[in-house]
């Protein structure tokens, strides 16, 4: 076997990923002593946990793991603030006191001053958030392995009470963008450290509901925005825009409470050489009657954090702090990132921009305020309900199966929609049958991509880059969303390109090849450990061979990786 696991304790750690000394030795070469008092053989332990993750049903997963549950639905809470804004400001366009207070004035064909915000700051404020998203995002990547989830989610929560005040009080449109930009640097912290944490805490069979949550707490985000922005659309005043602003402090306080009490992450804390603190953890996470499984569990953490130290080797790469982005793109990490980043990006690549915040689209159309802020609130509600019946299909049908289905009916709407445009045009009834192909489209999205992308980001990472990893993706997404933020107002706005239902077509050709790249690139995920991932990304399994290919449970403890020196030690 060219791995080792000899002289493993938690009696001297230098740093994450070090060799640890001999002193917590305790007979065999794969025996560790987490505690200096029980002993752990994490060969033998490690096929037991492989087993239990295996064996263990939906049923005895909600029973058993209720804190698990608990913690990773509190921890990923936090999108609620960035889904609530993603639909705020791009719904205020048509907002009419926003408009008054932020816009540029003309004379309408009946003499009568109307207001509109200009290309140029719909673009910017459209823009802005996505920016600071950007900048939190990559920050994320190196302060969630440095000092945990825990902490940086603390911390967060306190500049965005501070950023929202600005936001709050801006007197002129420059400022608002200036808000928007650094609110969304702890947005894009809260966008990633969900994903990453609730990936780690949860059991196999529980892992694909727990990530793809993350997209209803977006969808709810959206729906309590657009319930505000329907409450309030008739207030005549400058608080028809600043209450919705306001409401985001509401979250702070409880989100810190909670965040603050939550257990660290096992594997976060594997990585840093304190297995105690780690089988501690794994025992909160479960319920007592459980609790003689975790050195099973923790074995296996241990194990699987072993192959990709031994892939990180073959790399001849240490590693820590910021290298864990360039390990991003070597080795078997490349293909996974490829994966990681496409399936992300292509929430965005569907015509999301367009279809997902339809408000202005339908104001465009010719229907009336009033009528664009009901349908905007029908349309999140089918986002939120979409998002809750996907979980019905993630524990029947496979991730690939789920996504590849729903980007085709995702191209074959925007083809309609565009197809629709030119008749919408002289027949109000074509107008509406556009907006239920919207509302179509909506469904589908949070039914299948909109949550089946967090789950597959989750699922694919290496688990000792998993923060730099889901942060790389999530930036691929962000990248992909500003450019589509800065270029979508030209493309439908009245006194720029003014496509109107065309603009379909424009997503459409993005659409399209995202489609064929899924079919042919995107693996299985479903029903494999991280160990068992692991194995099949180093052994170059096809994507569509992934369901398929076998794995035993004696390949967790003798799978190596070519290239490795058998003199290097390894480490946890």
């Amino acid at each position: 076997m060219g791995t080792d696991l000899k002289s493993k304790s938690i009696d001297h750690v230098e740093d994450a990923g070090s060799d640890i000394s001999s002193s917590g030795r305790r007979g065999s070469d794969n025996e560790i002593s987490p505690d200096g008092k029980t002993v752990i053989d994490v060969y033998e332990q490690a096929k037991q946990g492989t087993t239990n993750e295996h064996e263990m049903t939906l049923r005895e997963a909600l029973r058993d793991h209720k804190p698990a549950i608990f913690w990773a639905i509190v921890m990923a809470a936090t999108i609620v603030m960035e889904g609530y804004d993603n639909i705020l400001t791009g719904s205020f366009y048509a907002y009419p006191q926003f408009k008054k207070a932020f816009g540029q004035p003309s004379v309408d064909e009946n003499g009568n001053t109307t207001y509109e915000i200009t290309t140029k700051w719909q673009s910017a404020l459209g823009a802005s958030s996505s920016v600071g998203t950007i900048l939190g995002v990559f920050f994320n990547g190196y302060l969630a392995e440095r000092f945990g989830h825990r902490l940086v989610i603390n911390v967060s929560l306190i500049f965005m009470t501070g950023f929202i005040f600005i936001v709050f009080f801006a007197p002129s449109i420059e400022v608002l963008v200036v808000g928007q930009v650094l609110c969304g640097i702890p947005w894009g912290i809260f966008a990633t450290i969900g994903i990453s944490y609730a990936s780690e805490i949860t059991p196999l069979v529980l892992r694909g509901y727990l990530t793809a949550i993350i997209n209803l707490y977006w969808a709810t985000g959206q729906f309590i925005a657009a319930g505000v922005l329907q409450g309030l659309v008739g207030l005549d005043n400058k608080w028809s825009y600043k209450i919705p602003y306001a409401l985001q402090w509401m979250w702070v306080v409880p989100l810190f409470i909670l965040t603050y009490l939550a257990p660290d992450s096992p594997y976060y804390l594997i990585r840093k050489g304190r297995l105690a603190d780690a089988e501690h953890s794994i025992k909160r996470l479960g319920s007592k009657r459980i609790s003689h499984k975790a050195k099973d569990s923790l074995a296996l953490m241990i194990r699987t954090n072993e192959i990709e130290v031994q892939q990180d080797r073959k790399n001849r790469e240490e590693l820590g702090g910021w290298k864990g982005y360039a390990e991003c793109f070597r080795g078997t990490n490349l293909r996974r990132s490829e994966i990681m980043c496409i399936s992300f990006a292509g929430q965005v690549l569907s015509g999301s921009t367009f279809a997902y915040s339809p408000s202005y689209f339908f104001s465009q159309a010719g229907l009336d305020s009033s009528q664009v802020y009901k349908l905007n609130l029908g349309t999140t509600g089918i986002a939120f309900s979409g998002t809750v019946c996907s979980w019905c299909l993630l524990n029947k049908f496979g991730r690939r199966t789920i996504y590849v289905t729903g980007y085709f009916f995702l191209v074959l709407f925007l083809f309609l929609i565009g197809v629709l445009a030119k008749p919408a045009e002289t027949n109000g009834a074509v107008k509406w049958a556009q907006a239920a192909l919207t509302m179509l489209w909506v469904s589908t999205y949070a039914l299948t991509i909109g949550p089946l992308a967090f789950t597959i980001t989750a699922e694919t990472s290496a688990t000792r880059i998993r923060s730099q990893s889901v942060c790389l993706a999530r930036n691929a997404y962000n990248l992909i969303s500003l450019i589509s933020q800065i270029v979508e107002p030209y493309l439908i706005n009245p006194g720029s390109a003014n496509l109107k239902g065309l603009t379909a077509f424009v997503w459409f050709a993005t659409a399209l090849p995202t489609l064929i790249w899924s079919y042919f690139r995107l693996p299985e995920t479903k029903d494999r450990t991280y160990a068992e991932l692991d194995i099949l990304f180093e052994r170059r399994v096809p994507a569509r061979e992934f369901a398929a290919y076998q794995i035993h449970v004696s390949d967790i403890v003798e799978e190596t990786v070519s290239e490795v020196p058998v003199t290097e030690k390894q480490s946890i």
